[in-house]
Parts: structure tokens; sequence; C-alpha cells
């Protein structure tokens, strides 16, 4: 696609508002792509696998995978409401009298899954194409380190950059033998898929960010007031779809910023619905280790895995790295 018709490859989900505006989300596993694309206000165009064309966005799936852990009918409706005949459970335990399964039994393995047609969700878009073009791009992560603000506005060079990084951090279930949080990145976060330079597909992003004047997030769904293993939560959900539900209308866009030091990074000052004092890290640090060291200890991450790109980047990209 890329090669012979120019058209971009994302490993991605994607919706779209009642007012045309669709919103692309990028991440690896466990970081939320499944979960904040079925937005009960918004239609799903795809959980998965999209390209994006001069025509528009449009899925090659045609099905959903989702995580299945603490799923419940309040906090994930739509991927509730949508295991049902026809779908496959994987690694879930249930009862064989009753056939009720226990979400919340992670006996097996906490990798629990279910796949299911893309039309079990209520509000799908079929056929799974839009004819607009995104108006936000949203680069998902779960930083267990709680020092990456819950959400972030990123410059282009900061989202090629973050783009080609493709940093999360692997959780307990999400790949075997992982038992405690371990950083990893993944280029586009996509790796195993890639078939070209991840340059090339930063830049055809980067451009068509530019020619249809989208914004581009770093929405961080991982632990806030420290990490995973000296005091940190987990951001609620609530939170997460608060800050998402202000990218859509795009009162967060127009509010007020002010700059996260290393990362140099825009966070917003306030947002309907999220505590202020969790949008900057810095402020909101609690944790058993000092945070300016946890702060370039993944500023450092970042940078070593960048190297291996450094050679192909742009010096507007290289400048947009943390700043140790």
């Amino acid at each position: 696609m890329p090669v012979k018709h120019n058209v971009l490859t994302l490993h991605s989900s994607a919706n779209e508002g009642q007012d045309g505006d669709v919103t692309v989300f990028f991440g690896l596993s466990g970081t939320g792509k499944t979960t904040l694309s079925a937005d009960p206000k918004r239609a799903l165009i795809g959980d998965d696998e999209h390209c994006w064309s001069d025509h528009g966005v449009f899925n090659i799936e045609g099905g959903c995978y989702a995580k299945c852990i603490g799923l419940s009918a309040k906090t994930e409706p739509d991927i509730f409401n949508a295991i049902k005949f026809g779908s496959i459970l994987e690694n879930t335990v249930f009862d064989p009298t009753t056939r009720i399964v226990n979400y919340e039994d992670t006996t097996l393995t906490e990798n629990t899954r279910c796949a299911y047609p893309i039309e079990f969700i209520e509000n799908t878009k079929i056929p799974c194409i839009s004819s607009t073009h995104p108006t936000n791009i949203v680069l998902l992560t779960c930083d267990a380190r709680g020092v990456l603000p819950p959400i972030s506005k990123l410059s282009s060079a900061q989202t090629m950059f973050h783009f080609i990084s493709g940093y999360t951090s692997k959780m307990a279930g999400t790949e075997q033998g992982v038992t405690e949080p371990q950083a990893t990145f993944s280029s586009c976060f996509a790796q195993p898929f890639l078939a070209l330079h991840p340059m090339r597909y930063a830049k055809m992003l980067a451009e068509k960010i530019e020619h249809h004047k989208a914004n581009a997030w770093l929405l961080n769904t991982g632990w806030v007031g420290a990490g995973a293993t000296t005091g940190g939560s987990r951001c609620k959900l609530a939170y997460t779809r608060a800050l998402l539900d202000a990218v859509h209308s795009g009162a967060l866009a127009s509010g007020e910023f002010e700059t996260y030091p290393v990362f140099n990074l825009l966070v917003p000052k306030a947002c309907a619905g999220v505590p202020d004092e969790i949008l900057n890290p810095e402020k909101s640090w609690h944790g058993s280790t000092p945070f300016e060291g946890e702060v370039k200890k993944l500023a450092e991450l970042f940078n070593e895995n960048f190297n291996q790109y450094a050679e192909a980047a742009s010096e507007d990209v290289l400048k947009a790295a943390p700043q140790v």
C-alpha cells in the first residue's frame, strides 16, 4: 500500500464522531486501543489495522480482539455486550453449569481475550470506511514509571519521534514470561509488521497530519502519582475518557498548556472531569523514589532506543528527543 499506492498503513484503531471527525489510535497491547476506540458516543471504524489514503480512512481487519481481564458492563459496555454467541473467548474461566464467565479470574493468565465480528459493536460504521480525514491522532502508551503526563499535545517533530519510538511498558499478562513492568519500544507501534524502514511510515504520517491540519496527542493510560512499583495507581478510565472527550470537542486544544521538562511536552493546565493535580506528573509525584531520577531513567531509555534511527532522522526530529 505505501509503495504502490501511496497509502499509509496503520497498526491502529479508529472511530468517527457525529460530525464526521475521525480519531486514529496507535498503541501496543494493554494501552487501551480497543477499549478507547469503542466509545458509545462515536461510531467504530475498526479496533485494529487501517489504511489512510487520499480519500480517508478504512479498516482492513473486519473484526475485534479485546482484552477481557476485569471486563464489566459498567466500564466497557460496548465490548461487554459484544461478547455473545459467535464470539470466541480465549484463556477465560467460566462456570461449566451456568456458562457465566468470570472476567476477574486470572487462573490461566492475565491475558484473557475475546474475538468478535466488528458488527457486534452496536455503533459500528458499516462499511468500515470514513471519507473524512483524521482530526486527531492519538499515540497511546502505558507508562508504568508514572512519569509521562496523562496527555500531551505533540508538535510534528515530536509526533514523528514518539511514533518511531513506540514506547510502552509491558505489563504482566501481555506476553508470556512478563511478570512485572518492563519498558519496551516497538517502532510505529507495529515493529513486527513493518515491511519498510520506520522513517518511511513516520514521514508519511507527518505529511498527512500537516496537510489535513490534524492534532497529535500522546495519551498515557498508565500510572499517575508514582510508578507501578513505587506507590502509584493506574489512571482511572473515567479520567482518560474525559481527556478524550475534551480532545474530540476541541476544548483541550484551545486550552492553556505548560511545558513539561526534559521531554518538553505541552501539558494542559486543566480539563473538565479530571483533577488538575494529575495532569502534570511533576506536581502530583508522591513516589518512594526521586521524581527527577525516574524521569532521567526513562529519557535515557528513549534516547538509547532512538540511536538506531538517528542517521535517517531530520534535525527537528532529533531535537524532539528528551533533553537529559
